[in-house]
């Protein structure tokens, strides 16, 4: 039931307002039809009473042999007549709102007519089985000698309800309502369209700029609390990053100074290990540096061929004597990127292959949900459980990511803030043949 029923907000409100206008549609068509039914009743019943009254004047002014002269003469397939010295009528039935409607037409001639001993019934034959199956009303006037004229006259069937003029008029009725209500709906949820993609973007780039303000007033209030918020985010990114950038370029004085006193350590074996950690302190120091400015940094987008780019971080390597491999086929492509920001994060994911894994395995696939890079390394893995804990800043895993093999645990973590900030993502699985593997997916 749920896949009938449209996502958007603009297809469900059109689809109330469709189904509410048939719906009103039908109601408005059923009264004017039952309406319509019955005026033409009161109009028929008004025209075959006064027949019958002029009929039944000339009869009773009339002698015998005249009598039947002007019966034959008048009686037709419309308005059948017989002379009978007994009514043909036994019991009046009023036959449901027709006959009631028959009957007070009638009644308001034959009254007006100075008759006022009838006998009337109506009969519908419709579902019978009937030679000719129909409603009829019949009439029996008695006249002054106490014999009876009776008149017998079919109705006229109606206009069915379902019919191709009513058809035409309820497909031309949605049709120009659905298209108009198309437009106005789509003018109305416009805005809320451009919110979403806006709300997408923000977790993408954080210095998009803001949305207009338009809309209905519900829209704009909701626009302009975006904004403020997005505006929010802005500044509390920016005032964390030029925080982390200032500690990072003060630090560097203290640790110029303690190595500075570490050379007066008599000591060579304390001295060296004093060098060895003031060496790692501004190596973190200079890495968390570099990643303040990376944040800051708003290096325009351009379009890049990914299999061009993959192919000039490989060959780096290869030239730096590491055992990459590349699969990336012939076909270009394109992709919307921050060139030098993602070739950092694609650097980084594959130095940290050849580094850990001893070798990295590089493919490119095309396909309709995006880009996806596949890294993979000959190394021991990393526990299922430490997947994530391993994006986290100078977070590292003795196991397999020691000191003694460098790095400062900001690779990883720089990476995926690039590849999330290209409206991606970097997911790691333990390869099964044994290894890491390393999913770049990015976005079309």
């Amino acid at each position: 039931m749920k896949r009938l029923i449209p996502d958007t907000i603009a297809a469900r409100t059109l689809l109330v307002l469709i189904i509410g206008l048939t719906i009103s549609h039908l109601l408005s068509m059923g009264l004017y039809l039952t309406d319509r039914a019955s005026a033409l009743l009161f109009t028929g019943g008004e025209h075959i009473g006064e027949r019958i009254v002029t009929i039944s004047r000339l009869v009773e002014n009339a002698t015998q042999a005249e009598r039947q002269r002007i019966i034959q003469l008048a009686d037709s397939p419309r308005l059948h007549i017989t002379l009978s010295p007994q009514s043909l009528i036994d019991d009046q039935q009023g036959g449901g709102w027709e006959g009631r409607v028959l009957r007070g037409a009638l009644m308001a001639h034959l009254d007006e007519g100075g008759i006022r001993a009838f006998r009337f019934q109506y009969v519908d034959e419709t579902k019978s089985d009937s030679e000719k199956p129909g409603a009829t009303f019949r009439v029996s006037v008695r006249l002054a000698d106490d014999s009876w004229l009776n008149f017998n006259a079919p109705v006229e069937p109606l206009s069915p309800f379902w019919s191709l003029r009513f058809a035409l008029s309820m497909v031309v009725m949605l049709l120009a309502v659905g298209i108009l209500s198309a437009l106005v709906v789509r003018y109305l949820t416009a805005p809320l369209a451009s919110f979403a993609r806006a709300a997408h973007r923000l977790g993408i780039d954080v210095k998009a700029p803001p949305l207009p303000e338009s809309g209905p007033a519900e829209v704009r209030q909701a626009i302009q609390a975006f904004n403020q918020m997005q505006e929010r985010l802005r500044r509390f990114v920016d005032d964390r990053t030029q925080m982390i950038a200032a500690i990072s370029h003060d630090l560097g004085t203290p640790i110029t100074r303690l190595r500075l006193r570490a050379e007066f350590v008599e000591d060579a074996e304390e001295q060296k290990k004093m060098l060895a950690d003031l060496d790692d302190m501004e190596t973190m120091v200079s890495s968390a540096l570099s990643l303040a400015r990376d944040e800051a940094s708003c290096e325009p987008y351009a379009m890049v061929d990914l299999r061009t780019l993959l192919q000039r971080v490989c060959d780096d390597k290869a030239d730096e004597g590491q055992d990459v491999a590349l699969d990336v086929g012939d076909d270009p492509v394109p992709f919307n990127s921050r060139p030098a920001a993602l070739r950092r994060a694609l650097t980084n994911l594959i130095d940290n292959a050849v580094k850990y894994g001893y070798r990295a395995r590089v493919s490119l696939q095309n396909t309709l949900e995006g880009v996806r890079i596949q890294i993979d390394d000959d190394g021991p893995g990393i526990p299922e459980d430490l997947h994530e804990e391993v994006f986290k800043p100078f977070r590292r895993i003795e196991a397999s990511r020691s000191r003694e093999t460098g790095g400062t645990g900001l690779g990883l973590t720089v990476a995926r803030t690039i590849i999330r900030a290209h409206g991606g993502d970097v997911v790691l699985t333990n390869r099964s043949e044994g290894g890491l593997r390393v999913d770049v997916r990015l976005p079309l």
